[in-house]
């Protein structure tokens, strides 16, 4: 199975994308979307979801991870990420590729093992379940690689969002 892990904004989007089995997992691809500052934020969304378009259609992932947004302070910056979500999701739903959210707690446990690890130890693991020579760059993509592999562990329990 393809799977697409996303790591939600609207300056950075990243991206990662893994073939697993359920038991191993191999990357086939990582990066970022990238959104220029002091661009209007419709033209930020265009951008992201062309985009995600393009992707979308070169890997023809058999699903797609997204991180849950969470937030407790910045409700503008929630707004904008959460504006970024919607068109992520819709980019993959017009592309038929169904759409799984995960807590950031649920991706720690998946990966880590648990659900408070820190944020480097998240990145390690990844690197390692991927036996990748060093974490991704930038930290938006390796946390994209592990929402991927989160979603490769617990894929046959949870049900799509669309």
């Amino acid at each position: 199975m393809t799977i697409l892990g996303l790591d939600p904004g609207y300056a950075i989007v990243g991206f990662g994308l893994i073939d697993s089995d359920g038991i191993r997992s191999h990357e086939i691809r990582h990066g970022a979307i990238r959104t220029e500052a002091h661009t209007p934020m419709p033209e930020r969304l265009a951008a992201i979801y062309e985009d995600m378009g393009v992707l979308l259609d070169a890997y023809k992932p058999d699903a797609a991870a997204i991180e849950e947004l969470f937030f407790n302070t910045n409700t503008t910056t929630a707004i904008s990420v959460a504006q970024a979500r919607g068109v992520i999701v819709l980019a993959c739903t017009q592309h038929h590729v169904p759409v799984f959210e995960y807590t950031p707690l649920q991706v720690k446990q998946a990966v880590v093992g648990y659900g408070r690890a820190e944020k480097q130890q998240v990145m390690e693991m990844t690197r390692l379940l991927l036996n990748l020579s060093a974490i991704p760059k930038p930290d938006d993509a390796a946390d994209a690689l592990a929402i991927a592999l989160c979603h490769a562990q617990t894929a046959s329990s949870i049900l799509p969002v669309n």
